[in-house]
């Protein structure tokens, strides 16, 4: 039954933004995005509730440490050298998740191992 509330439909949204189907699924430590948040870049690419422009830092421990999550504990991704770019796109419990550079590897860092460049 059509709806008359005076708006003309002209049917589904079509092109790159159109919902079509799910997420591609796309690999952690590669592309900056999760379940909540992606980097602003992948609007169009991947659907989530928000995205984020990164903040750019730098690493200012010699040695930091890269992880999978924002846990001592995590899985190590890379040891990260004093004066590599980090890109921060979310900041919680005194962990910074974002990229190295603007497109290395995806992951977290304590935040008292960087400053804002």
């Amino acid at each position: 039954m059509p709806i008359k509330d005076g708006h003309v439909r002209t049917g589904a949204p079509r092109g790159q933004l159109s919902l079509a189907g799910p997420s591609p699924r796309v690999d952690p430590t590669r592309l900056a995005v999760r379940g909540d948040l992606a980097h602003v870049a992948l609007a169009g690419r991947c659907f989530v509730p928000h995205y984020a422009e990164p903040m750019a830092h730098v690493v200012k421990s010699p040695g930091a440490t890269l992880r999978a999550s924002g846990k001592a504990g995590a899985r190590d991704l890379a040891t990260l050298h004093a004066g590599t770019v980090f890109e921060v796109l979310d900041i919680a419990g005194g962990w910074a998740w974002g990229q190295v550079g603007d497109d290395g590897l995806v992951g977290y860092l304590p935040m008292p191992s960087i400053e804002p460049s």
